[in-house]
């Protein structure tokens, strides 16, 4: 999910944690007086977040800060290397799975949803003229199932078809392609459009063919993937209990990684050294190239900054309610300061 709808510094320089015999973790343990970015994570922790993990990714250096707390009961501090809930971020690399195999013949993006999901004719307005490039754009006017009062009770573990039937026999948004209106139900629609046309889980495709290429073993499909003590806890403002447990299994919003990986990603996706040109043209023409995630307890941001050619990736482990997030992209935007600031 992308938004609330309800309720150190060192570069990563091996050479010189080895000079210095300093851990990954002891190596970001520095006087936030002497680097900006640090000061901005320090500041933001003492008001409305738990805990805070921020990557910025320049080439040939990336450097990792982390601040406040991992988990609030036991006093733990904030450990840059974390994994995270990225939430909707995940739409990035499902939407990068996509042109792989539109651009393999697997799928074409003209072609209807009726046609790649029989089962929904009837169910889902204007079925016949949702194209897959709609979903993707999230220009189908499908509505969301988030919202759907049954939803909360849902088996997590329910498949994807019982999950887009909360909102089968609901009016459109809007005709398809008129309009652009963010919604999970594209996403949802899209992982079982990509297991249908696989034959397996998208999810194993998006390991073999995106993060293994890339060397990324901190990114994971799922929690259950993933060893939960290696996991950021997650608090909702207001409420005490750890969330980190609560699972979210529907695509494009189920992901885990560490905002390394993510920038890690996001860089290799925007400078072509993940798809082929053809795939490139046209994720460039159905996506974009910077993400933000909301789940409750973790929300995110990951996005590429052209001026100081950087990826700057934001992670905070407390979430609220919708206007919360003005206060966290006005925490980014400092940190993107700071950062253009630092050498």
């Amino acid at each position: 999910m992308n938004r609330p709808q309800s309720p150190r510094l060192l570069p990563i320089l091996a050479l010189l944690g080895l000079i210095l015999g300093l851990s990954s973790c002891e190596a970001w343990r520095l006087d936030p007086q002497t680097d900006p970015v640090q000061a901005v994570l320090d500041k933001a922790v003492e008001g409305n977040y738990e805990g805070m993990i921020v990557c910025v990714n320049k080439p040939g250096e990336t450097a990792l800060y982390a601040a406040g707390w991992d988990n609030r009961e036991s006093r733990t501090p904030a450990d840059p290397q974390a994994l995270f809930k990225i939430a909707s971020i995940s739409k990035l690399y499902m939407a990068a799975a996509a042109a792989k195999l539109v651009a393999a013949g697997s799928l074409s993006l003209d072609s209807s949803l009726e046609s790649l999901i029989p089962e929904v004719a009837g169910e889902i307005e204007y079925a016949d003229e949702i194209s897959l490039r709609m979903m993707i754009q999230h220009r189908s006017g499908i509505p969301e199932y988030i919202f759907h009062p049954d939803f909360p009770d849902q088996d997590p573990e329910a498949d994807y078809l019982t999950t887009a039937a909360l909102i089968f026999g609901e009016p459109a948004d809007f005709r398809p392609g008129r309009k652009y209106q963010y919604s999970n139900t594209n996403y949802l629609l899209l992982g079982e459009i990509m297991d249908r046309a696989l034959g397996y889980s998208h999810h194993t495709y998006i390991r073999e063919e995106i993060l293994q290429p890339l060397g990324l073993t901190r990114t994971f499909s799922l929690y259950s993937e993933v060893d939960s003590n290696e996991v950021m806890s997650g608090y909702y403002a207001g409420y005490e209990p750890d969330l980190k447990a609560a699972t979210h299994t529907r695509p494009g919003g189920s992901m885990i990684a560490t905002a390394e990986e993510v920038s890690i990603f996001l860089r290799a996706l925007i400078d072509g050294s993940l798809l082929t040109t053809e795939e490139q043209a046209i994720y460039a023409e159905v996506y974009e190239y910077e993400h933000t995630g909301w789940l409750p307890g973790y929300t995110s941001i990951a996005r590429y900054h052209e001026d100081m050619d950087a990826v700057v990736v934001q992670f905070v482990n407390t979430s609220k309610k919708q206007n919360f997030w003005i206060g966290l992209e006005r925490v980014y935007r400092k940190v993107v300061r700071a950062a253009a600031k630092t050498p």
